[in-house]
């Protein structure tokens, strides 16, 4: 992938418990959320071109990465693009089964970012069903996000899981992130946090709160964190209108 300065306004997404948990260790998926939370985020994905979510959220939760509701599908059908976004996923030891729902369901294309040691095995595995893309022997986040605006990729919304959060912190190419806040307490110190191992930006700095919104009993905060995002009034960054 060459070299480019540009890349999308990119938005992280999660949902985390009382003491910062994204999920428990149980089989089962723990849903953090409330409904009309869940339809916050459609609406959020809706308004995106690209949806990323990392290899390791794929294999726990099988998530479908479509758009729910048919009023919003219709909308973006009305302005000539697919009915979900982009599906994009990265991995770097290439281990996705191709009967997972990021592959099988919606019509869009699909991508898989990986390092260039699995790339041949994982365009094997997957065939047809997703473009597989050669990352090189180290996968960066920024390296990807330019990539996908060369691709037309202007909003990219990553919603995780926790590696893949921490790796766009640490890597300073999160322009937003919407925090949903759940009220209840996981108490498994084994449970994945918000941020995973690694760096997750400069010790220290504080992201700028931008609004507060209580959806049911669930509280979204978001906070800027570039100098590329609008203002609480705004949905998407004005170069991108």
């Amino acid at each position: 992938m060459a070299e480019s300065a540009s890349r999308p306004y990119t938005l992280l997404s999660c949902c985390v418990s009382l003491d910062g948990c994204l999920d428990d260790t149980s089989e089962q998926r723990l849903v953090l959320s409330n409904d009309a939370d869940l339809d916050r985020v459609d609406a959020v994905r809706a308004g995106c071109d690209a949806i990323l979510v990392g290899a390791g959220t794929i294999r726990a939760d099988d998530p479908r990465l479509l758009v729910r509701a048919a009023e919003l599908r219709r909308e973006r059908a009305g302005r000539g693009l697919p009915e979900s976004p982009l599906k994009v996923t990265v991995t770097a030891r290439g281990k996705l089964e191709p009967e997972a729902r990021f592959f099988t369901l919606g019509a869009g294309p699909k991508l898989v970012y990986c390092a260039d040691a699995s790339a041949a095995d994982l365009r094997a595995t997957v065939g047809e069903r997703a473009e597989v893309v050669d990352a090189g022997p180290t996968i960066t986040m920024r390296a990807l996000a330019e990539d996908l605006h060369r691709r037309g990729v202007r909003r990219l919304l990553v919603e995780g899981g926790a590696s893949i959060l921490t790796q766009f912190l640490g890597e300073g190419v999160a322009d937003e992130l919407n925090l949903a806040l759940a009220p209840l307490l996981v108490g498994d110190p084994h449970a994945p946090r918000l941020l995973g191992p690694g760096t997750a930006g400069e010790a220290g700095s504080r992201a700028r709160l931008a609004g507060v919104r209580q959806i049911g009993d669930v509280t979204v905060h978001r906070y800027a964190l570039s100098a590329r995002f609008p203002g609480p009034s705004c949905e998407c960054p004005p170069e991108e209108r």
